[in-house]
């Protein structure tokens, strides 16, 4: 089966994220979506949630706080915001559309798998409702280019929402770290993968004891593949079509036969 949202101007349209209520990434996607439609509605984390990945708030009670009209944080998750917008802040009417980001930083091959970026848009997909991830891709030490992903985010969320596709299938954008006017398009691409793995950091306290820090730089890809990190790498703007069925079928069929 496909989905695809009701026309733009009619549609509502849900905005989160993974770096909370007042990042800016928020703001630029929230004036994105409001060119798109009037019925606009942001409901993102408290706090900074990145690399929340698809994580549930279960043990402790969730509170929302509005904080203007149309507008709420809530104490928990990318997921949880999905769910308690669509539960309760907007138990009247679901939305059409959901839209989280635009993150600041990259989503790309593996990052997809702790983004609470994507997460959020793959807890829409979940549920029935069609969603879109977008990431802005930084740079250390230099500002985000939020004009190249505001230019180019209206373009392919009017694409997308008049081209359906299959409800199964959450879609991750990402939009390289160029003035608009240096990107080289918009490609469709698979997920990629790195290089290198993350490494951990072992460093001492003023006390003598040991903390550990996740993470360092990533070796990406050469720019010749088709993939989402050769993509932007060329400096063009990734798509990249995600399936929640995980199953490997290839690898299912030769089970099979072990199992027979």
């Amino acid at each position: 089966m496909t989905a695809r949202p009701a026309p733009l101007d009619r549609a509502r349209i849900l905005v989160t994220n993974d770096d909370g209520i007042g990042a800016p990434g928020l703001k630029v996607l929230a004036r994105i979506a409001r060119r798109l439609s009037r019925d606009v509605w942001v409901v993102a984390p408290e706090i900074e949630q990145s690399a929340a990945s698809h994580s549930l708030t279960v043990r402790t009670p969730l509170r929302v706080h509005r904080h203007a009209p149309r507008r709420f944080a809530v104490s928990g998750t990318p997921t949880d915001c999905v769910l308690v917008a669509v539960g309760q802040i907007l138990a009247d009417r679901a939305p059409d559309l959901v839209l989280s980001g635009i993150n600041h930083g990259g989503n790309l091959a593996e990052d997809i798998n702790h983004s609470g970026t994507v997460a959020a848009a793959m807890q829409a997909t979940v549920m029935g409702i069609p969603g879109i991830a977008l990431s802005q891709i930084v740079q250390p030490d230099r500002p985000p280019k939020w004009a190249t992903a505001e230019h180019f985010a209206p373009v392919i969320i009017r694409k997308l929402a008049a081209a359906p596709w299959r409800r199964d299938v959450v879609i991750n954008v990402n939009f390289p770290d160029r003035v608009h006017g240096a990107v080289t398009g918009i490609e469709v691409v698979r997920q990629g993968r790195r290089r290198q793995r993350e490494r951990v950091t072992e460093a001492f306290d003023p006390f003598g004891r040991p903390y550990y820090w996740i993470g360092s730089p990533r070796k990406e890809g050469s720019a010749r593949g088709n993939s989402d990190i050769e993509a932007t790498a060329r400096g063009a703007v990734s798509v990249t079509p995600l399936d929640l069925d995980l199953t490997a079928r290839a690898q299912a069929r030769a089970l099979a036969r072990v199992f027979s």
